[in-house]
């Protein structure tokens, strides 16, 4: 057998690790990862620009002046829901309000708001969707998919008492060519 030319591994001193050596190879791959996470290109097709903006929050409903007469007396909010009905991406505020009333259920009209003109400006009434004068009470107010969904109740007659009315539609509103336009479908009911 012939002798290797090549020298004993044992002999080596780059081959006897030591604590040191791996700390300095540690910190040297720490710091080589931390830069390259701050080079990192952007997601494939993303183009820097500005930032999307925020939509504006949802008018307030209070504050807001209401086509409504009630006589001297105080108007009640009695339901709201929010949503982006026009499509421009920042929300709307569909509201019920009535005159406040000692007893008895007032009827309803149903407003469609949108910002004030200014910053602090209070919010505008831009929509009605039921005219008080129509007598008829709102529930089951709610905005989804872009349109406003409500159930009115009514009276057939003006001989029906005011405690008990005998109509009910199932109603919804949506935004098309610059107005609301109503759907729905009225469900009588006997006494």
């Amino acid at each position: 057998m012939q002798p290797s030319a090549a020298p004993d591994l044992a002999d080596l001193a780059h081959t006897h690790a030591r604590a040191g050596h791996w700390l300095a190879t540690a910190t040297a791959t720490a710091a080589v990862v931390a830069l390259a996470g701050l080079f990192q290109p952007g997601p494939a097709g993303a183009t820097a620009g500005p930032a999307a903006p925020r939509p504006a929050p949802a008018p307030e409903a209070t504050g807001a002046g209401y086509p409504l007469d009630c006589g001297g007396g105080a108007v009640t909010i009695a339901g709201r829901a929010t949503g982006d009905l026009d499509g421009d991406g920042n929300p709307e505020t569909v509201a019920v309000v009535h005159c406040e009333a000692g007893s008895g259920t007032p009827p309803s009209g149903v407003y469609v708001l949108t910002r004030g003109k200014g910053d602090g400006d209070p919010a505008r009434v831009v929509a009605t969707l039921v005219e008080p004068g129509r007598l008829q009470n709102v529930t089951g107010l709610a905005v989804r998919d872009g349109a406003v969904h409500a159930t009115l109740l009514g009276y057939s007659s003006p001989d029906v008492p005011s405690c008990c009315p005998d109509e009910k539609e199932q109603v919804s509103w949506r935004w098309k060519g610059g107005a609301f336009v109503r759907s729905g479908q009225a469900d009588a009911r006997g006494a």
